[in-house]
């Protein structure tokens, strides 16, 4: 299995209603570099959008409606993905159910299918579980920057795998 950790910013809580700004990828290996990264941003796919939620990636309308089409941004992703796993990709995230919103909707939009399948991961559940409690606190392990550019955040969600392979658990990069 090959291991992706994404995480999205958006314009609005869910797709289609609002769009996706940016997306970072970082492929988790055994040499822990976290140095395959993939970056997008893309045009915006609705009118709708809050600012607020804009705010926290820095991004203003102006900005956001003169990035890549996302026909190309996903297909060209969809190929990084295919060109960097082996076996299977796995679909990791601090907030899985955010993210993987955004990106399975988009996969299947542009690019007709998504190579994640229908699952995902999030990070902070494999670390609760490994200490067999559902409230401990776990996002002090990042290691890295975490400013909400989506290659930053999610290289220091990424490190926290190495931290939980070298407590046990066995991804087997």
């Amino acid at each position: 299995m090959s291991y992706f950790v994404i995480d999205v910013e958006a314009d609005g809580p869910v797709p289609p209603l609002y769009s996706m700004i940016s997306f970072g990828a970082v492929l988790v290996d055994k040499d822990r570099k976290l140095n395959k990264t993939f970056y997008g941003k893309t045009k915006p796919i609705s009118s709708r959008f809050n600012l607020d939620a804009m705010a926290v990636s820095a991004t203003t309308r102006k900005m956001h409606l003169g990035y890549d089409e996302p026909q190309k941004v996903m297909e060209d992703f969809f190929d990084w993905v295919t060109d960097n796993f082996s076996g299977r990709a796995v679909f990791m995230s601090d907030n899985v159910v955010f993210d993987w919103a955004f990106m399975n909707y988009y996969f299947h939009k542009f690019c007709g299918r998504n190579p994640f399948g229908y699952s995902g991961r999030r990070i902070g559940d494999l670390y609760c579980g490994l200490h067999k409690d559902p409230q401990i606190k776990w996002k002090h392990l990042r290691q890295g920057v975490h400013d909400h550019h989506p290659v930053n955040d999610a290289k220091a969600n990424a490190s926290i795998l190495y931290q939980l392979q070298d407590l046990g658990v066995d991804f087997n990069f």
